[in-house]
């Protein structure tokens, strides 16, 4: 069945029923991801965009089913199922890549730095969203994942899961997806710093792979980030407010 698409439509929802359509999103430069709350027409209006070219769009790729465009339905996944993919495939990407960033941001500083002063300056902030992103996964690992998962044991069960440490669960999303919105700030000076990660014409084999690879990272991002804030998040808070009024 195809999602209609309208005026009203909001973003988050459209990418959260088929990701294909956050390729067309990303051509516009439209945040689908921390702001997804937004109708296309608001976005339309803030972009200077044709609202009827993008719903046009929307609609093209919208009438290819999601097995033809090879993309996950990841709205149709369990919570639990959502919660271990994010953790096992982001949060481990996130951990393997950022080291490696990390030297080859400063090998490239180094060599580059008095010629490209913006090297410095995209350092210190890749150091600062790393850091930021390893205390967040942390809290989602230990806090939040857990209980999203003895939520979807409960509803399995017929039961409720026990009263979580932190209070009502809306507590920690609503921490989790001011933290997306900072890291994704952080990534769009990234992104303008470098001029959407194109390499100067003197820069060398590494300062090239450094610049592809801080392109992949920021959007592997955005995918963690919209599976959380427009798929997991909602659906958690849905959940927990249906097996309260079950009780």
């Amino acid at each position: 069945m195809t999602m209609d698409i309208s005026d009203d439509s909001i973003i988050g929802q459209i990418v959260a029923k088929n990701y294909a359509t956050a390729a067309i999103f990303n051509n516009y430069q439209i945040d689908f991801y921390c702001n997804g709350n937004k109708s296309i027409k608001t976005a339309c209006i803030e972009h200077h965009i044709s609202l009827s070219t993008l719903i046009q769009e929307l609609r093209t790729v919208l009438s290819v089913p999601l097995t033809e465009n090879n993309v996950p339905d990841y709205n149709a996944w369990r919570l639990d199922m959502l919660a271990h993919y994010i953790e096992k495939k982001h949060h481990h990407y996130i951990l393997e890549q950022a080291p490696r960033l990390h030297r080859h941001l400063n090998k490239i500083t180094e060599i580059h730095g008095n010629k490209h002063p913006e090297l410095m300056v995209i350092k210190r902030l890749f150091t600062l969203v790393i850091e930021e992103l390893f205390l967040h996964m942390k809290k989602e690992e230990v806090m939040l994942f857990p209980y999203i998962r003895k939520m979807a044991s409960a509803k399995d069960e017929g039961g409720r899961p026990p009263q979580p440490l932190f209070g009502d669960i809306g507590f920690p999303i609503e921490v989790m997806m001011a933290e997306h919105e900072q890291e994704g700030e952080t990534f769009e000076k990234i992104a303008s710093l470098s001029r959407h990660y194109q390499a100067p014409e003197d820069a060398c084999n590494t300062y090239k792979l450094t610049y592809a690879t801080l392109k992949d990272f920021e959007e592997d991002l955005h995918l963690h980030i919209h599976l959380e804030n427009n798929i997991l998040f909602p659906k958690a808070l849905s959940l927990a407010e249906r097996l309260k009024n079950n009780s």
